[in-house]
């Protein structure tokens, strides 16, 4: 799921101190949300990245759009002079912007045609952990691949069958795919720090024969809370 934020590298080679009051990002591709406060003087710098938010791409349910020009519009002061607004454009060309698009867009349209989900019975097997994955139709009735499975930054996610590339096929209105979680790492501090530990992606074909596309799946709290467990202990961390 997109946190919808960017950073906005800024460079000031003048003598001049400058004041940003706003900023927002503006195009055709993402829907637009209000500026972003963030009151920051800026002297003289290299770089300096400044974060701002976008709203959610605009999405076509079948096919990927190809990107919008784009434009970061600032209120700024310079020196002593009265705040106003300037205008930097970002072409459609932008490498960041296309990956935005195809990202978000991508999981759009898988999302349209079925829902993953985490089971909520997990038992351990040996030193992993094991549980389920349900793919769920939501439309249509041509047959959805599931391409892959993907970890994250704590945890591997597996097929029991081994599969990949297809892992499995789905032909009827739901799926269960038996899969396997070990830990990646053992260092409380990252544990600690697991921002990102529970963003799991999967990858489907959702029409035979047409691109595959990536959707983020997130565990439900309680399943997280059994991961954690499971990590702790696996990995000998303190509790």
């Amino acid at each position: 799921m997109p946190v919808h934020r960017m950073q906005v590298a800024v460079t000031n080679t003048g003598t001049l101190p400058l004041f940003f009051e706003e900023l927002q990002l503006q195009s055709e591709s993402f829907e637009t949300v209000p500026p972003r406060r963030v009151d920051m003087p800026l002297g003289r710098t290299p770089r300096t990245d400044l974060p701002i938010p976008y709203g959610p791409a605009r999405c076509d349910p079948t096919t990927i759009p190809a990107p919008k020009p784009a434009v970061v519009v600032a209120r700024l002061r310079a020196g002593n002079e009265p705040a106003r607004e300037v205008r930097f454009p970002i072409p459609a060309t932008d490498p960041l912007l296309a990956r935005l698009v195809r990202t978000e867009c991508a999981q759009f349209i898988l999302a349209q045609t079925v829902d993953v989900s985490f089971g909520t019975a997990w038992t351990r097997d040996g030193d992993r952990l094991r549980g389920t994955l349900t793919v769920t139709r939501k439309r249509g009735s041509s047959p959805v691949s599931v391409d892959d499975l993907l970890g994250t930054t704590h945890y591997r996610l597996e097929p029991v069958s081994g599969k990949r590339k297809p892992v499995d096929l789905l032909t009827g209105a739901s799926l269960e795919i038996p899969v396997l979680v070990t830990p990646t790492r053992c260092d409380p501090h990252a544990f600690a720090e697991a921002k990102q530990a529970y963003l799991f992606s999967v990858q489907g074909t959702a029409t035979p024969g047409g691109e595959s596309y990536t959707m983020v799946v997130v565990p439900p709290e309680a399943v997280q809370v059994k991961f954690l467990d499971y990590a702790v202990d696996v990995c000998d961390m303190p509790r």
